[in-house]
């Protein structure tokens, strides 16, 4: 599922179908699970008291509702003739999105003809997707059909939960009434065609498409990778949109070809067919030169190519970059992963993350659970963390997942082993075809996004590259947009089809087509807590002013002081870390953007007095830290916060996590003079977006990164990898002097 299914979901079962109504309850009594036999017989009772009191003067609204209240009541006639009615109103307008009701107006269908010719309803069904989704077209056809991959689990899980929530109450309001036919109906209505889909849905395509699977392209060096095409049969040669997978799907290519493109999906090495051996990021970039020459010369093939993707996929489309194959003509990457930046290092950290998806993706011999099952990959961690070994242990003995990661291990500078991987300083400036960023202020793959985008301006200011940032996470490209985020109820206007807008943007730029209106400016922002976005020329143009604040300890409280005034250098806030302890070995950060209580982990909590009024923070943290500490070396952690006047901590991004010796500079390793006071420089990583409360606080954590999901440095100034428990039998002693301060960035 990819995504537009859940803003689909949504908006079909949700948002359109609210209910304006007068308050009043309904008795309600729901079965003890969705599975129930007389579950039913419930909800036909209960459209059934709905039906006469049920009024809404939106028509369209109210013609949706009634024939879904007549479906659940089993008057099939009368939901049909529902159905015909409102299709009527909508027929002359050409913007509405025929997927959000052609689900309903083929399912209605089915079960009139089931009704009225007394037949099976897989005949009936087949009759009424054959009467209607071939007459589609083929954008709007794949709309449909992809909508019937949503997995029954979920709207199950859906409707068992709202069967929960009204449980011990006995009663819904109207209006929770409405909305729990419709998620009934969803659930109802796929439980009874889900099966019949795929043989529909794959002689519709067929009828529609040319699809050749696993054609083999070699490359220049004899390695051999397989590739996907899907292309409309009465296409004219067209543009192609090709993407660099690890696993295998083809769901893509259908969807461009749809879109009047032809669609490419190219498995790296070692993936569906290719008979080589898996290597991550080393050949990827020249790999896809390759498809894109080869798909130049293919006679369906109008020779412009545009390479998109997300994470692993995204890289890849800047690896190709580098080298500017003629062929290629724009990019869209989310999330982009940037080798040596932000995986299997990030900050110059190492993550445990990057061993465990380095097995994921090449291990072709057979499946270790220990790496799929998330309970166990966290005993895995642990029992690592608790032996207190050599990091450089972590990546065990067998596999080529293994040779990898030691690999990446004898790499721990950002040296010319990671640079060659993707473009520098004049591949980026040679760089002139339009490029789309797309990222969130709480993805892990922020961090490369936003390193692609600042190198590719750096070394080509006339770039023609777009950014669009909100409060998103990984793979929102994939899913959609969440209308609630780890507790956190995103603004409405940042709940965007994100999907939709690359093809969009796409389409402005190999068909003339019209962008997006948010993509505005180079620079494109969601301001979370505004309901609103926001657009600058650069990242710098996104603040105008600054506030600095100095780190004070407070020695009453747990809470110490961002003091807006400067304090004395000579006042310091010690800390102490016992590196060998191994006590919070089942400890892990929480995950909640919102929290009613924070308590870092190794680290201390600053925070500034009340905001007077309400204060637009937009950009990056930064600031300096003025310390000694008795060790060569320290990973530190930097995270912000806004303080509600209600006490609860709002987390404006994930944690900036770097190794001190690289601060200056990630290419070069420059240790910290044990117990000599020194000052370093920090600028964070990553960006965010947020109207502050008039009353809210601005919090700032600092800390030491110590978890079992990372390396961990013990500050002897040897390779971190080669550090063990042995190391730490000194703790480490910190100061945190008066000239260390913090600079929040505003726009007034």
């Amino acid at each position: 599922m990819n995504g537009l299914v859940k803003s689909v979901l949504v908006s079909v079962f949700l948002a359109l179908l609210s209910l304006p109504a007068a308050a009043q309850d309904l008795e309600f009594h729901p079965p003890a699970n969705v599975a129930d036999q007389a579950t039913p017989g419930v909800m036909r009772d209960l459209a059934l008291r709905i039906l006469p009191v049920y009024q809404d003067g939106d028509q369209d609204r109210f013609l949706a509702n009634l024939s879904a209240l007549q479906l659940a009541a089993m008057d099939y006639p009368s939901a049909a003739a529902s159905r015909q009615n409102l299709r009527a109103r909508r027929s002359p307008d050409p913007g509405r999105t025929p997927a959000r009701t052609l689900i309903f107006d083929i399912y209605t269908r089915a079960r009139a003809i089931e009704d009225s010719q007394k037949v099976p309803f897989g005949q009936a069904f087949t009759q009424a997707y054959r009467e209607i989704v071939p007459r589609l077209a083929d954008h709007d056809a794949y709309l449909v059909t992809r909508w019937f991959g949503v997995p029954l689990s979920t709207l199950q899980e859906n409707l068992q939960r709202a069967f929960d929530q009204r449980r011990a109450k006995g009663s819904i309001p109207l209006a929770q009434a409405i909305d729990l036919v419709w998620a009934y109906l969803s659930y109802d209505a796929l439980r009874n065609f889900g099966p019949l889909v795929p043989e529909l849905d794959g002689q519709e395509e067929r009828r529609r498409y040319v699809t050749e699977e696993n054609v083999p392209i070699k490359t220049p060096d004899g390695a051999t990778l397989s590739v996907t095409v899907v292309r409309a049969k009465s296409a004219k040669p067209s543009p192609a949109l090709l993407e660099f997978v690890l696993t295998v799907s083809q769901n893509d290519a259908r969807e461009s070809a749809a879109r009047g493109y032809v669609g490419v999906v190219a498995y790296a090495r070692g993936v569906y067919g290719s008979p080589d051996k898996p290597v991550l990021f080393e050949n990827d970039g020249m790999d896809a030169v390759a498809v894109i020459g080869w798909i130049a010369k293919q006679p369906w093939s109008d020779g412009r190519v545009a390479i998109f993707g997300s994470a692993y996929g995204g890289f890849v489309a800047w690896a190709a970059a580098k080298h500017m194959p003629p062929a290629l003509k724009a990019i869209a990457a989310s999330d982009a992963t940037a080798p040596g930046i932000d995986l299997p290092m990030s900050g110059n950290i190492f993550r445990n993350a990057a061993y465990r998806w380095a097995s994921q993706v090449t291990n072709t011999a057979g499946r270790d659970e220990k790496f799929f099952n998330d309970a166990q990959w966290r005993a895995f961690e642990e029992e690592w963390y608790t032996s207190g070994r050599r990091y450089r242990e972590f990546s065990g003995s067998f596999g080529s997942h293994s040779q990898l990661f030691r690999r990446w291990l004898s790499h721990p500078t950002y040296d010319s082993f990671w640079r060659n991987m993707v473009p520098q300083k004049e591949q980026f400036a040679r760089i002139n075809i339009p490029v789309l960023t797309t990222t969130g202020y709480y993805a892990d793959g922020e961090q490369g996004a936003l390193y692609y985008f600042a190198q590719h301006l750096k070394n080509n200011p006339r770039a023609n590259h777009t950014l669009l940032i909100g409060p998103y996470d990984d793979g929102v490209m994939r899913r959609g947009p969440a209308a609630v985020l780890d507790g956190y109820t995103v603004d409405g206007a940042a709940l965007v089809d994100l999907h939709e807008l690359r093809y969009q943007w796409f389409d402005s730029v190999l068909k003339q087509g019209k962008a997006s209106s948010l993509l505005q400016d180079r620079v494109n922002y969601q301001l979370m807590g505004s309901n609103e976005w926001r657009h600058a020329p650069s990242l710098e143009a996104m603040a105008n002013a600054s506030l600095r604040f100095y780190l004070e300890e407070d020695p009453a409280s747990d809470r110490n002081r961002l003091a807006a005034a400067k304090i004395a250098e000579t006042q310091f806030l010690p800390q102490t870390f016992d590196l060998a302890d191994r006590s919070d070995a089942k400890l892990r950060p929480p995950a909640e953007i919102i929290s009613r209580t924070l308590k870092p982990h190794d680290g201390e909590m600053f925070m500034s007095e009340p905001l007077q009024q309400a204060t637009e923070l937009n950009g990056l943290l930064s600031g300096r830290l003025d310390f000694t500490v008795n060790k060569q070396d320290v990973d530190l952690y930097v995270q912000w916060y806004e303080l509600l006047p209600s006490g609860e901590y709002v987390a404006l991004s994930l944690p900036y996590e770097f190794r001190a010796s690289y601060a200056k500079d990630r290419s070069k390793r420059q240790l910290l003079k044990a117990g000599v006071r020194q000052q370093l420089p920090f600028k964070s990583e990553r960006l965010t977006s947020r109207r502050l409360q008039a009353g809210s606080r601005i919090v700032v954590v600092l800390g030491i990164v110590k978890r079992p999901d990372r390396q961990l440095n013990y500050g002897t100034g040897d390779d971190v990898s080669e550090e063990s428990i042995e190391d730490a039998r000194i703790p480490m002693k910190i100061r945190w002097y008066g000239g260390s301060y913090v600079d929040i960035p505003i726009r007034r």
